[in-house]
């Protein structure tokens, strides 16, 4: 086909033909004005790609239609693309692949497969996959992984961090670890992380540590919670809260195992689901060990006091679970999923605000500290993999330098004629 000067004119003047047929510009050779029959016409670049050569495919690119580009602004962006080719590049096969690359929410379906790494343990997943739901996906999940920047990470890292800090630096930390793995196995186009190297907000520690008043508070709740029952509330604004009972008669039993659970966390200092998925088969009760086929730092054992043996021992069995569930007994076992609703009735009666389940371990490994415990061997109580982990507690383990502080300061207020050592109280001085 004859080629011509592509111009403003030419391009008006160019005619629908029963197929599509693209002329070329006689001046910038691969820069053409594509025809279809229904008379719509566009600017495309052509040209041969991986370096040119009769073998080699012939790509196109459209540039834009008439109406949108004019003949002049057509020819150099046509000039650019064909440069890009001369260096070696394939703008076509590059758009392809940039209209089909994976959104964030696409990658993170694959992500949090158990597949896709196969050390990761299931409670990790389900704490990636609300992650994902509740706070990635509806920011930046439609986006493609290949177009998210530094700065739209850093964006909802700081819009989630006015309010949750600590699930903020979460969030990051699992689109790191999202965009490491795409990058490693290659299912995008890029070679950099956008979740790296962002500055963190600093956690405020949310330890507590129950006191002694605090643990017969909960001890009392424990006791009534599976004896008398506890008392709930009712939403008075519902149509059935008429049919409610009396107030003095609104109480309800816990169930057994939940508060079995309860008292095990605190006597063991195991996490909520090593013992939530506990099996019989896991208990030894003549040795008194917990033998746990998996847990959050690999196999490990639990060794039962007194206590902890007496509740298992007296605990009903109904099915392969030490904690029944629903499904106990049944051949879908399932382990139950929390204990939020007994937890919340328990700790609401023994005025424990705020106390969270897992503040029943740090409890029980700050008793052990101020018993003298060494950390070495509470943090194999604990079955902490890193010492670093169990030093949290040392504050506790104090009793040496506070009975030299105390001697110290009776031998100096005792010569000031302020304190009797002998009796610790306090004289009332002239």
């Amino acid at each position: 086909m004859a080629k011509i000067k592509l111009t403003k004119s030419t391009a008006a003047a160019a005619e629908p033909r029963a197929s599509t047929y693209i002329l070329f510009d006689s001046d910038l050779p691969g820069f053409g004005l594509r025809v279809t029959p229904a008379g719509a016409k566009s600017w495309v670049a052509e040209y041969r790609a991986k370096g040119g050569g009769r073998r080699a495919p012939t790509r196109r690119i459209t540039i834009g239609s008439i109406a949108l580009f004019n003949a002049e602004h057509a020819r150099s962006a046509a000039k650019d693309i064909l440069a890009s080719v001369r260096l070696g590049a394939d703008p076509a096969e590059e758009r392809k692949l940039n209209r089909e690359a994976a959104t964030i929410a696409e990658l993170a379906a694959e992500f949090i497969k158990p597949t896709a790494k196969v050390t990761r343990k299931q409670s990790t997943l389900d704490l990636l996959e609300i992650y994902f739901r509740k706070h990635i996906n509806p920011a930046i999940g439609s986006k493609r992984a290949q177009d998210v920047t530094h700065d739209d990470v850093v964006r909802l890292h700081r819009k989630l961090g006015a309010t949750h800090p600590a699930t903020a630096n979460r969030i990051v930390m699992a689109l790191s670890g999202l965009f490491s793995w795409a990058i490693a196995k290659q299912k995008i186009r890029r070679a950099d992380n956008p979740a790296k190297n962002i500055d963190r907000f600093i956690e405020k520690s949310r330890e507590r540590f129950l006191s002694t008043e605090e643990l017969a508070r909960l001890g009392d709740a424990l006791r009534e919670a599976e004896t008398e029952g506890l008392f709930y509330d009712i939403d008075d604004t519902k149509p059935t809260a008429k049919h409610a009972p009396k107030p003095e008669n609104r109480k309800r039993i816990v169930d057994a195992h939940a508060v079995a659970a309860i008292r095990l966390l605190l006597l063991t200092g195991a996490r909520l689901r090593e013992i939530l998925h506990l099996r019989w088969s896991e208990v030894d009760l003549e040795r008194g060990f917990l033998n746990l086929g998996d847990s959050k730092t690999g196999q490990k054992t639990v060794v039962l006091n007194a206590p902890a043996l007496l509740i298992l021992s007296n605990l009903p069995r109904f099915g392969k679970l030490v904690i029944a569930s629903r499904s106990s007994g049944t051949e879908n076992e399932t382990p139950r999923a929390d204990l939020h609703r007994p937890w919340t009735a328990i700790t609401k009666h023994a005025g424990l605000t705020g106390l969270r389940i897992h503040d029943l371990r740090h409890t029980h490994a700050s008793i052990g500290a101020a018993a003298g415990i060494g950390l070495p061997v509470l943090g194999k109580i604990l079955g902490h993999k890193q010492a670093e982990t169990t030093a949290r507690y040392a504050h506790f383990a104090d009793d040496p330098l506070r009975r030299a502080s105390e001697r110290i300061g009776g031998e100096i207020a005792a010569a000031i004629g302020q304190v009797d050592t002998a009796t610790a109280k306090i004289r009332r001085l002239p």
